[in-house]
């Protein structure tokens, strides 16, 4: 059964999960970078078809490959269109050997107490059914931590586990992502508080649950290796948070268990204008890179 092998992929995480799931908002700022500027679409369907070929392009070089891959996160869109002729979760299993995840969340609200919780999700149940069916392996739902707020980073993990419960009920793996602002003056603080209310929400987990952790690299190394070492974790990811990919690498590194999950630390320096050539000798730079940082920790 393939979610079996998907989950050993993940477990053993010899390498790292790419997120390619840019939403609405971000997708003109992917494309920027890639070098698609806004007067190449007039729509969000053009907008939408430019950034699934940029990631059909990723997915299809010959070094991205469960080799050094282990993961993929989707956008919804991206789960429900076709690469190479084959749907995209099925083409990155199949294909690729690289377990499919989808994007979930539909954006966060207004910043209390410190933080962004997640807006509702009153589709939830129906985009599980489907993505379960399409044979998506796991989940990721994004809330922002901006302040060492106590009872901010309390709610968002409640919601968090909320969420990640249900999920769970569809036979999908849910990927937590409380990321903390890396900018922010008391981060430590924020990952301080972070690390006991992801610990407490564990601990309550019931033996037979799993989830798995996406989480802002911390100040201190080895600041959430309880968390890596935790039964009710699968896998701890690290998210690149705005750091450059040699930072983000250098900062993974040091972090024993963690791998990482980037999304615009993958695509830094790909371009529209490159050559498939140039392209795929880029990208497999960038994956060789962030896998070495994945492994070494």
């Amino acid at each position: 059964m393939s979610n079996e092998a998907q989950a050993q992929k993940i477990s053993a995480g010899q390498g790292f999960i790419a997120a390619l799931d840019q939403s609405g908002g971000s997708t003109p700022k992917a494309l920027g970078l890639y070098g698609v500027t806004a007067d190449a679409y007039s729509s969000d369907a053009e907008m939408y078809d430019l950034i699934h070929g940029m990631r059909a392009r990723i997915a299809e070089a010959p070094a991205f490959s469960g080799d050094k891959v282990v993961g993929a996160i989707l956008f919804e869109m991206t789960m429900d269109r076709d690469i190479a002729g084959k749907p995209t979760p099925t083409y990155m299993w199949e294909e690729k050997g690289v377990v499919p995840f989808l994007k979930v969340d539909k954006g966060l609200e207004a910043e209390e107490n410190g933080v962004q919780l997640m807006k509702p999700m009153p589709q939830l149940d129906t985009l599980c059914e489907r993505a379960a069916a399409k044979g998506v392996f796991g989940t990721k739902m994004r809330s922002v931590i901006s302040a060492a707020n106590t009872g901010g980073i309390r709610a968002i993990v409640a919601q968090q586990f909320m969420m990640g419960e249900q999920i769970i009920s569809h036979g999908l793996m849910p990927i937590i992502e409380p990321e903390v602002t890396i900018s922010i003056a008391d981060k430590s603080e924020a990952e301080d508080i972070l690390l006991a209310e992801l610990t407490a929400a564990l601990d309550a987990l019931p033996a037979d649950q799993q989830v798995m952790l996406k989480l802002t690299l911390p100040n201190t190394a080895n600041q959430y290796k309880s968390l890596v070492d935790h039964p009710r974790v699968m896998k701890v990811v690290a998210l690149s948070g705005g750091y450059s990919r040699n930072d983000a690498n250098a900062k993974l590194s040091k972090n024993t268990g963690m791998i990482a999950s980037f999304s615009r630390a993958l695509t830094e320096g790909l371009s529209t204008q490159q050559s498939d050539a140039e392209f795929n000798d880029t990208i497999a730079g960038s994956i060789d890179s962030i896998y070495q940082a994945s492994i070494a920790g």
